[in-house]
């Protein structure tokens, strides 16, 4: 199991002026909190699109090539890239580009966006969101299987015979589908072949095995190499020493978020109840001591057979000090008892 942090760059609060940090000093501490991830033995960092104050991780491959230079083994990816509203040529040589400074460690992540304040602001409109969307993966998949491109589209001015550079050493860049759990985007990446990423913020995370079972079911009936055949879970998480700590440290964090959040989507905050509630073994935040963490990780691979899980960690200011203590905990605790669960499992299936 495949462990690791995703963000979008929220914006610490400064422990001691008690105010968020800069924009710019927000990318400073992604720098970091890469660097760490890949220090503590984790697999996978991803930064997700967006373009707001509080969450200012609007240029991810830039970032990812920031920490490209002083990692070594960490996957480096978008978790998402907003394509509706991007140029997937623009997209393709980016990470094509991080792909080259990393060493082969880039990926990825193409999803249409539960955020929206990506279409005013380039000029694309919200009533061609699905159509955005899937004209543009057509596009970003044609660049990954060929070096010169012909290609005409509604949204996008054609390509007549275009060359793409750079190119991967190793031919493709690895492409995965990210979704909040529509079962059209599970037939979508099953029928296209390729692996899948399940953000999953809220209700119970075990209702999406259905959709995981949808998307390998149409995948194998699209002649989908089983090596290929991927699912990768993104959650709320937050790992402290002990449980109740745990808790008590992030839930002002994730009230802040969701309260900014709920201003502009009009929905209320969270209640502490309800915030316990998901925080419990069946909920989606998955928010505890390395034990707790742990178990419910595999509890989630039973149901999900999922082979990647990464958290995002750093909502609502929460200080980087924080934001980096979980990280490790992540790595140095939760990450072992994984493995060897999920061994000592594998070994009984095999006895």
């Amino acid at each position: 199991m495949e462990l690791g942090v995703y963000t979008f760059g929220s914006a610490a609060r400064d422990e001691a002026t008690g105010r968020p940090v800069s924009s710019a000093q927000a990318q400073r501490n992604l720098v970091e909190a890469i660097k760490v991830a890949d220090e503590v033995g984790l697999d996978y960092f991803g930064i997700g699109e967006h373009h707001t104050e509080e969450m200012p991780a609007s240029a991810a491959a830039t970032v990812l090539a920031a920490g490209a230079g002083i990692t070594s083994s960490i996957t480096l990816a978008s978790a998402v890239t907003v394509l509706s509203t991007e140029d997937p040529v623009r997209v393709y040589q980016q990470f094509a580009t991080l792909d080259a400074v990393s060493n082969g460690r880039a990926e990825i992540t193409a999803g249409r966006g539960s955020s929206i304040e990506s279409f005013p602001l380039f000029g694309y409109d919200l009533r061609d969101y699905d159509e955005l969307y899937a004209e543009k993966l057509d596009l970003l998949l044609a660049i990954d299987r060929n070096e010169r491109v012909t290609w005409q589209g509604r949204f996008r001015p054609a390509l007549q015979d275009a060359e793409i550079v750079p190119r991967p050493d190793s031919g493709h860049l690895p492409i995965w589908l990210g979704t909040g759990g529509n079962p059209r985007s599970s037939l979508r990446a099953g029928q296209l072949g390729l692996p899948i990423s399940y953000g999953i913020i809220g209700g119970q995370p075990h209702r999406f095995a259905q959709l995981a079972e949808l998307y390998r079911r149409s995948a194998r009936a699209a002649g989908t190499p089983e090596d290929t055949i991927k699912v990768s879970v993104g959650s709320p998480g937050f790992v402290g020493d002990d449980g109740p700590s745990a808790r008590d440290t992030w839930w002002p964090a994730w009230h802040e978020s969701m309260a900014i959040v709920g201003r502009r989507r009009g929905f209320p905050p969270p209640s502490r109840a309800a915030y316990d509630l998901d925080t419990a073994p069946r909920g989606a935040l998955f928010v505890g001591s390395p034990e707790e963490v742990a178990e419910r990780i595999v509890t989630l691979h039973g149901d999900l057979g999922h082979m990647r899980h990464f958290f995002q960690m750093d909502f609502g200011g929460l200080p980087q000090r924080d934001f980096l203590r979980s990280i490790e905990l992540l790595g140095t605790k939760v990450k072992p008892l994984v493995d060897a669960e999920l061994a000592a499992t594998d070994a009984g299936v095999g006895a």
